[in-house]
């Protein structure tokens, strides 16, 4: 059974979001997502300073099975990539939600109402 941690928040395309003390959010991606890819070999990361807007593709994940599109869940401005990732992708199957975060972003807006809990994540992925 895939982990999933109480305090974070989800999106239906299997990234978590963590909002931190300073405003900012981290985000990387679920253990349920790291289970489904097999093993990681690749991650392709969005630029510091870049904008996004919600769901857009913003990086690659790739593994010994598919390349799979990273999307970002909140809009606002990306401050601080996990470069340890792009060196060790294969982290992301050992820690997803730990050390293998990806990035983090100052977000536009504090909208994160469409956002999953990690009870309705669990029955997501339960389905």
């Amino acid at each position: 059974m895939s982990k999933i941690i109480d305090d974070l928040k989800y999106t239906d395309s299997h990234e978590w979001v963590r909002i931190e003390a300073d405003g900012q959010v981290t985000i990387g991606i679920t253990d349920h997502a790291q289970d489904l890819l097999g093993d990681i070999v690749f991650v392709e990361l969005p630029e510091v300073g870049k904008q996004l807007a919600v769901k857009e593709v913003i990086g690659v994940l790739e593994s010994v099975k598919s390349a799979e599109d990273l999307y970002t869940p909140v809009a606002g401005e990306v401050t601080a990539i996990n470069e340890l990732i792009s060196e060790q992708p294969e982290l992301l199957n050992n820690d997803p939600y730990g050390e293998a975060w990806l990035f983090k972003v100052n977000l536009a807006n504090n909208n994160l109402e469409h956002l999953l809990d990690a009870k309705q994540y669990a029955e997501l992925i339960a389905e």
